[in-house]
């Protein structure tokens, strides 16, 4: 829960500090006193909109922080620290600072985080109620979403199942309409490829196959110039017919050294030098001699390779740098053509995966309809229950489950998806199933039930509302809730009520009302004044807890007008006694 709210130069609040506690707590104060600034503190501590004209005037900058205690938020605490935050004596910090130019600034535990963070991370902590979330609940998506939380874990349960098929039937619908709207390009791209790789198996090319022609060719082309070379190269080393060789040179140096190696060490090692060279020389005049007998001049042979070089680089030329990058592209290709080749296997395969999906979902929101609409009963009943506790004793709520039926030839038309089939009916699928669901409000006896927008009063809103938490926070109970003037338009009698059902929800969570009812405000375990100054330049506002005492002197003004009557005092005093009984019959 909310420990401790910190507010810093926001709207009439110069500076002032907040303590919370469990139980109810309620805020009242004059009118412009600045009650409104301490839910719009809540609002940016929860990743609300930031507005540079809540900064009160004069400041550079508005500061909230709200201090939470953690210990039985495990998975607040992981998500805490997951975002670079700190868990520190099982409480986390959650600021807020918005600039007076606009701009804001977010932070969880000591870091620096997104203001999107800050929201997703708070926003299971606190439910907050006011005269805005009033024109919300006339929303039927509210009312779907009420009512599938009051649902519990078998509803939440089919609607992820649900979400899920519906997800995947939803890929599936894309990617048969990209194969089917595609095919004509795919069947164009195929005749290329088809093309393309017979040209490459008819000349069957082998890797490396270029470059090895390009240096035969290269030689066939240059083989009568190559074997006069080598011939001239082989007499050069060692002549047949007795004109001075390299060979025969080296052998008669090494004969007239080794002829004085007695008389000289040197001279010996410069014949064995000799030796060496004259081996070398040997061998290299063999290998020339070799060389040039298997040079051939053979034009045949040359035209044929010619021919198949020209081949290849007919291949090169479109599918290649080199062969080796044309088989690449012919491995590859191959593959494609496969896939290409399968598209009416696939259009078919993904046609029976659609209606097999589109069976499985219709199935799913059948059964999706059917927990609603018993959870639908069970919620009417409760509520109705609660409504009866808040001073509308004739009052009935019921909570319609519907679906539109939809002809299926007129909605499908134009390429949209045929209505799901669920029994014998054709309706509308969407992401959280086929239903609509209405609160329906019967205010009176003999009256016909009738929408909220409709048949209620703000003040009927307010208690509907109210009434629609309670039932709720058993099935989806959430640590903190803060009303914000939900009372608004009751008085009397159904403001007693309110204030004794507001009593009952802050036994299972800590709950914030601002009001202006002294009806409301008797029930609080704990009531914060919000009490205005001025020194005729500057207005500020502080928050103060009041005593016994303290909360006869506000209820007696918020009856009466006056602190200081002793029969408003009287009233007052009464007013709590009669709160306190109410509260230990709760």
């Amino acid at each position: 829960m909310l420990e401790e709210i910190r507010i810093g130069s926001l709207g009439v609040i110069d500076s002032s500090t907040l303590e919370l506690g469990p139980g109810l707590t309620v805020i009242t104060g004059e009118t412009g006193a600045g009650k409104t600034m301490i839910v719009t503190a809540l609002g940016l501590l929860l990743g609300g909109r930031a507005d540079s004209g809540a900064v009160r005037s004069g400041a550079r900058s508005a500061r909230v922080e709200g201090v939470v205690d953690a210990r039985s938020l495990a998975a607040f605490a992981a998500a805490v620290e997951e975002s670079g935050g700190t868990v520190e004596d099982d409480r986390v910090v959650l600021a807020r600072n918005v600039s007076a130019e606009g701009r804001s600034r977010a932070y969880v535990g000591g870091a620096s985080v997104p203001v999107s963070s800050l929201a997703s991370l708070a926003e299971p902590l606190v439910a907050v109620h006011g005269q805005s979330d009033q024109h919300r609940l006339l929303q039927p998506r509210a009312q779907r979403e009420a009512l599938d939380r009051f649902g519990g874990a078998v509803v939440a349960g089919l609607l992820e199942r649900y979400r899920d098929v519906h997800r995947r039937l939803a890929g599936v619908e894309r990617e048969l309409d990209e194969v089917v709207t595609t095919a004509r390009d795919r069947a164009r791209e195929a005749d290329l490829l088809r093309f393309g790789l017979e040209e490459v198996e008819q000349v069957a090319p082998e890797p490396g196959e270029d470059e090895t022609l390009a240096a035969e060719e290269t030689r066939l082309g240059f083989s009568d110039t190559l074997r006069t070379a080598a011939e001239v190269a082989r007499e050069a080393l060692s002549s047949e017919h007795g004109s001075p060789d390299a060979l025969g040179t080296a052998s008669a140096a090494r004969s007239a050294l080794e002829g004085v190696r007695e008389h000289d060490a040197e001279a010996g090692e410069l014949a064995d030098r000799l030796a060496e060279v004259t081996y070398l020389l040997s061998d290299v005049a063999a290998d020339v001699a070799s060389y040039a007998t298997r040079i051939e001049t053979d034009p045949n042979r040359l035209a044929t390779v010619s021919e198949r070089r020209a081949a290849l680089t007919a291949l090169t030329r479109k599918y290649g740098e080199t062969i080796d990058e044309v088989l690449a592209w012919a491995e590859t290709s191959s593959r494609r053509l496969l896939e290409l080749d399968g598209t009416d296997e696939r259009i078919e395969e993904l046609r029976a995966g659609r209606e097999a999906l589109r069976a499985e979902l219709g199935g799913l929101a059948g059964e999706l309809s059917a927990a609603r609409t018993e959870a639908a009963g069970r919620l009417a009943e409760e509520v109705t229950a609660e409504l009866g506790l808040l001073a509308m004793p004739h009052a009935r709520v019921s909570v319609e489950v519907r679906q539109t039926e939809l002809d299926p030839a007129a909605a499908s038309g134009g390429g949209a998806p045929a209505p799901l089939p669920v029994g014998d009916r054709h309706l509308r699928y969407g992401s959280s199933g086929v239903d609509e669901v209405e609160l329906l409000l019967a205010a009176n006896t003999g009256s016909d039930p009738r929408p909220l927008h409709k048949g209620a009063s703000g003040g009927e809103l307010s208690r509907v509302m109210l009434a629609l938490e309670v039932a709720l926070s058993g099935t989806s109970p959430v640590p903190t809730f803060v009303f914000d003037e939900v009372d608004a338009g009751v008085g009397g009698t159904a403001a007693v009520e309110i204030g004794r059902r507001l009593a009952r929800l802050a036994q299972s969570a800590q709950v914030l009302v601002v009001t202006h009812l002294p009806q409301v405000a008797a029930f609080a375990d704990r009531h914060v004044v919000v009490e205005k100054s001025s020194d005729g330049t500057v207005t500020s506002s502080g928050l103060t807890v009041l005593d016994d005492a303290a909360r006869e002197r506000e209820l007696s003004r918020m009856l009466a007008g006056m602190t200081e009557s002793d029969t408003a005092l009287a009233h007052a005093r009464e007013l709590l006694e009669a709160a306190a009984s109410a509260r230990a019959l709760t």
